[in-house]
């Protein structure tokens, strides 16, 4: 199990419906992507950051793994928007506004980025899979996002115990033999994928399978009152960042 799924079902949070949280996460992402990026990218940030580290009860050393990889693709976006191509001061130069543009970019991004953490890192996808056909989703479709999120973790621990297994014959000691141990083992983890895929439709045949994953769902109320407070500190964000941007407009 990766760390931020085994993180999502031991939150402080897995008991509360998906949908409060589902609420808060992508308000949060909407904010940061809809409001003006200064104030609002900043303002965004630290209150998603303190929902993460409060009342949620992320550990700061977790939040900071899952963060740092969506942040390298944040700062490699806004990298380019620094430079233009072409015009008259030569085939690559610095762009006019490119600062501006790049941070704009990188405040927004970031901040959305936590607030998706937000969701992840409070709700098991085991948790919204099954109460997505309430919503309207297809029944096979969902079965089929279950089915491979299950086949996911099986693959990712049948590749880690191949690699410790190449590792221990010394798989690893140069290019050559690392080379050689990468191509067994996508050969490997290839046919055992078919494998997996082959042993489940026939357990599922074999269990009455009729088209329907029949799943228990964890029974969960929506809150009132977690609702209006994701509506108070939405708006609050919203009012502080176009007060803010009229005392310190963004340069």
């Amino acid at each position: 199990m990766l760390p931020i799924d085994a993180a999502a079902h031991s939150s402080r949070w897995r008991g509360r419906h998906p949908l409060e949280k589902a609420v808060l996460g992508f308000g949060l992402t909407g904010a940061a992507v809809s409001l003006p990026p200064w104030p609002g990218g900043p303002l965004v940030a630290a209150a998603t950051l303190t929902v993460l580290l409060g009342p949620a009860g992320v550990p700061g050393r977790k939040l900071w793994r899952a963060f740092r990889i969506p942040l390298g693709f944040c700062f490699t976006g806004a990298v380019p928007l620094l430079f233009a191509v072409g015009g008259p001061h030569g085939l690559v130069s610095l762009a006019p506004d490119g600062p501006r543009h790049a941070g704009e970019l990188l405040l927004r991004t970031s901040a959305a980025s936590l607030g998706v953490l937000l969701f992840a890192f409070t709700t098991p996808v085991s948790d919204v899979l099954p109460r997505l056909v309430r919503a309207g989703v297809p029944a096979p479709v969902v079965d089929v996002a279950m089915v491979m999120y299950r086949i996911g973790f099986l693959l990712l621990d049948s590749l880690a115990r191949i690699r410790q297994a190449q590792a221990a014959r010394l798989g690893h000691t140069g290019r050559a033999a690392t080379w050689r141990s990468l191509a067994g083992l996508g050969a490997t983890a290839f046919v055992r994928a078919f494998d997996r895929a082959g042993r489940l439709q026939s357990g599922l045949a074999g269990r009455g399978y009729d088209g329907t994953l029949r799943v228990l769902v964890p029974e969960a109320t929506l809150s009132a009152r977690f609702l209006t407070g994701t509506a108070v500190l939405l708006a609050g964000l919203v009012a502080a960042t176009l007060a803010l941007k009229g005392l310190w407009p963004w340069p």
